[in-house]
Parts: structure tokens; sequence; C-alpha cells
């Protein structure tokens, strides 16, 4: 245990942020570099060094976070950085983007402040980049053995890895321009600089693995033809079949898909374009979805100089203590305010659209809402609470109903569906088709980005061990375990 009495003697100190009205003028993040410099040490003291870590369960990839906060506590940032990357291949992703069920799993957290372990996490990672000590680990030899990875998000890349350290030949295939999937074209540079993307796929160059981008499988390359090529395939295509909202003037110009909007903001940033073809600029903003993609659509629409934004949720606004369904160390749907949400707009509960209402040209320009409550179980409208709001960009920020089917890659690889329209896998990630495995979003659903990593893992050990008869890869997670899903 680092400190004995550093849960007592210590408050909960987190990174500080920009202020509002210099971070809304750029793209960078949105907290202060090196703000966690002088408290990281004290705040990694607060880890009680359980008996039994319960933030162990709380983490799908099982991080040996009392290790590394002992570490952090003692300043060996070299032996914290090494049992940070023993379960986890991107902890400066997780770090930045992931809402921390293992903070939510601490024991402290029962009744005081829990430790701040996602801000220990980046630190250390952060301190290892800049000290030299992530290095490429190249395989002593190659198996004679091919594997191809379709999707470059988090399980992509997680099991590319795994798999090129393993000793076989990997190729990743990525059907936008850039490697990184929704890290790339999903996640706003306010929350992660796309830096931290470019350095990760610099290491895996140099480690073996191969990238090909601006190919689509299913459309550019056949499933035929990539079964010939490789002995074992790899699906982390992601869930990005967008759900939809079928109301009146939903034809209207102006209404466009969380994921049709943020690329383009990212795209800016790449320098692709000076001024995106979507953009917020002067205009009245609503964004459909109280989840973390809606506040991206959020801070995005900040940036662009919105006339005003006003973000709709059709549940009631969660508390900020946990519920009696929701106990310790599950991790509670409370109400919380992101970066985005600090820096200005409206947001409203219990409502839900009835129609988008145009001008003369089919542009939209203002949403019509009403009012809604449980009553038997079901949301229901309250009559008497209709009104409209101005709404000249909309974006559909409501989740994701499952991979994408359209563009011939479950058909041609013959892949059956589970019941919620995933791809259905065992208990190693295969597939019912010989050779072909899934990972993340694609055979789980809409999930969390640590889940993606946890999954490429996995399946990078079922795949090691299809191609050589057994693997060594260590595996986190079994498909079958839903129990911390978000």
């Amino acid at each position: 245990m680092a400190d004995p009495k550093g849960f007592l003697t210590t408050g909960r100190e987190v990174a500080e942020t920009r202020p509002v009205a210099e971070r809304v003028r750029d793209w960078n993040e949105v907290y202060v570099p090196g703000s966690l410099l002088p408290i990281i040490s004290k705040q990694a003291g607060r880890c009680m060094d359980c008996g039994i870590p319960f933030c162990h369960n709380g983490c799908p990839l099982g991080n040996l976070i009392p290790e590394w906060n002992d570490y952090a506590y003692r300043e060996d940032w070299s032996a914290a950085q090494e049992r940070l990357h023993a379960t986890n291949n991107f902890p400066e992703f997780t770090g930045r983007l992931c809402p921390a069920p293992c903070e939510s799993a601490c024991v402290l957290g029962i009744n005081q402040p829990a430790v701040t372990i996602k801000n220990v996490e980046v630190s250390i990672i952060d301190k290892a980049w800049d000290g030299g000590d992530v290095k490429p680990q190249v395989p002593e030899r190659l198996s004679g053995k091919t594997a191809a990875v379709i999707g470059s998000g988090p399980a992509g890349l997680a099991a590319a890895q795994q798999l090129t350290r393993a000793g076989h030949t990997v190729v990743v295939y990525e059907r936008a321009d850039r490697i990184g999937g929704l890290l790339r074209y999903g996640i706003p540079e306010f929350k992660m600089e796309k830096r931290h993307i470019n350095r990760r796929i610099e290491q895996m160059r140099a480690e073996g693995t191969k990238f090909r981008t601006g190919i689509e499988i299913g459309r550019d390359l056949t499933s035929t033809d990539l079964r010939k090529r490789f002995d074992a395939v790899v699906i982390a295509a992601g869930a990005t079949t967008a759900r939809d909202l079928p109301v009146p003037g939903r034809e209207l110009a102006g209404i466009h898909q969380a994921m049709e909007y943020l690329p383009l903001a990212n795209k800016v940033v790449e320098g692709d374009f000076v001024t995106p073809p979507i953009t917020a600029e002067g205009k009245h903003v609503v964004v459909i979805g109280g989840g973390d993609t809606g506040a991206d659509c959020v801070g995005t629409a900040h940036r662009q100089g919105a006339a005003s934004v006003t973000q709709l949720e059709i549940m009631p606004r969660p508390g900020e203590e946990r519920n009696a369904g929701q106990p310790w160390p599950t991790f509670p749907m409370l109400y919380k305010v992101t970066s985005a949400h600090e820096e200005g707009g409206e947001r409203v509960y219990s409502v839900s659209t009835t129609h988008f209402e145009g001008d003369e040209d089919g542009n939209v320009q203002f949403l019509h809402l009403v009012e809604v409550e449980f009553v038997d179980g079901k949301l229901t409208r309250k009559p008497g609470t209709e009104r409209r709001i101005p709404a000249q960009l909309v974006t559909l920020a409501m989740g994701f109903t499952g991979t994408d089917v359209e563009n011939g890659l479950v058909a041609q690889f013959g892949l059956a569906l589970d019941e919620r329209g995933n791809i259905a896998r065992d208990a190693d990630f295969a597939t019912n088709v010989d050779g072909v495995y899934v990972a993340g979003d694609a055979g789980r659903g809409q999930s969390l980005i640590v889940w993606a990593i946890a999954e490429g893992r996995s399946a990078a050990r079922g795949v090691d061990r299809y191609l050589t008869g057994a693997s060594s890869l260590p595996a986190p997670i079994r498909p079958t375990d839903r129990s911390l899903t978000v």
C-alpha cells in the first residue's frame, strides 16, 4: 500500500480544464497541459490497495490498478507503464475517453470520492511517451500465418497489435482515408487530439502491422478475395448503423446523423477542409440524444459558432446519487456535466420530437416537441405540453442499431446474427464461419472503448489458438459476459 493514510489525508483532485472562453476558440484538448503533474502522485496514494480490488472487476480489461497506483505514488513511472501495458494496449485512449467504470467500483467510492484512476492512468502513459519508455515490441520470430483485421477502431487495433506481437503477419483494412475508426472520425479533437493515434500507428507499423486505407470489405474487396489471401479474419467493423427518427419533416435539409456531422469537423482539423460542408456557424442547433455522442455534437457546435445549442433527451434527468437499483460496485447512470456542457447550451429532458417544420426552400427551421412521462411503465405524451423551438441544424445522436449489413460484408461471409442483430460468436469470439472472428461493437453492439479493447485482445487469443493450436495471449473477457455493459 503506497500511503496507508492517503485516502484519509488527501482529497480528490482532477485535471484542470482551460477557461471556456479560451477553449471554444480552438480544437485542442480541454485540459490544462501539465495540470496533473503536481498532484498525481498524491492522488495515486489515495488507493487503499484493497484485499479484494473491485476496480479490477469494474474494468473489462482487468487493469492492475492498485499496482500501477503504487508505482505512480512512488514516481516509478517506468514500472507503472509496464503494469499499465500488461493489460491495456492503448491507455492514452482509455485515459481520455473511457467513462471509468473502475472508479464506480472503487471501494473508497462507497462513502468518499473515488480514486482518480483515469487521471492516474493517463498521467502514467503520457509520462511514458515523453520519457521514451513506449517502444515497438517486434516479435522474435514469425509464425508464417496471416490474419486480416477489418476495421481500425480500438477493437481492431488491439486485435492487430496482439496478433502481430504473436508473430503473425497482420493487415488492417479501413474503409476511411485514415486509420482510427471512430477514434479518428467520431471523437472530437477537443476530447482526444489525434496525435495520440498517430504515434500508436507508428509503433504498430514498426512492429510489423500493415495498414490499408480506403478499402471497404464487401464492396472494394470481397470476402472471397480476403479468405484466399489470409489464414484468419477478424471483423471489427463496429456498429455503424445509426438509429433514425422517422417523423414528419425528417427529409428536410439540415437534419443529419451525428456521424455525418462530427467527422467533417475532424477533417477540418486534419486540413482536408477550411470550412466543413455541414457547419453550425450562426445557426440554432438542436442535438437529439443525451449521451456522449450528443455531448460531442454540443461541443463541436460551440466551436463552430452556433447561435444556440439545445440538447434533447427523451428520458428523465438522471439523479446525482446512486439509486437503489444501481448499487455499488455497478456502473450507475448519473447526471453528469461534460466539458461540452460547461461551455453553454440548454439540456431538456423528458421530451419527444413530434415533427420538423421547414421553410419554402426545404430547409429545417423548427423542431416541434412534446413532454413525456412514464405511465404504467410506458413513455406517454403529456397533453398541452407541445411547443416548437428554433432548429436550423439538427443532429441525431440516438445510438446505433447494429453492424452495417448494406455493404455486403455479412452476406458475403455468410455470417449468422444474434437476436440483437449483431454478428454471433462463441466463447473464442469465432463466428459460424471457420477462421472468421468478430470483436468489438460488431459482435457486442454499441458499447465502450474499454470493452472494445478488451474484446480485441480476447479475439486475438482465439485467432492465435486457431492458427497455432495454442495461445499465451491474455483473454480478459468472454463474449457472453455482459454484466458491465453500459
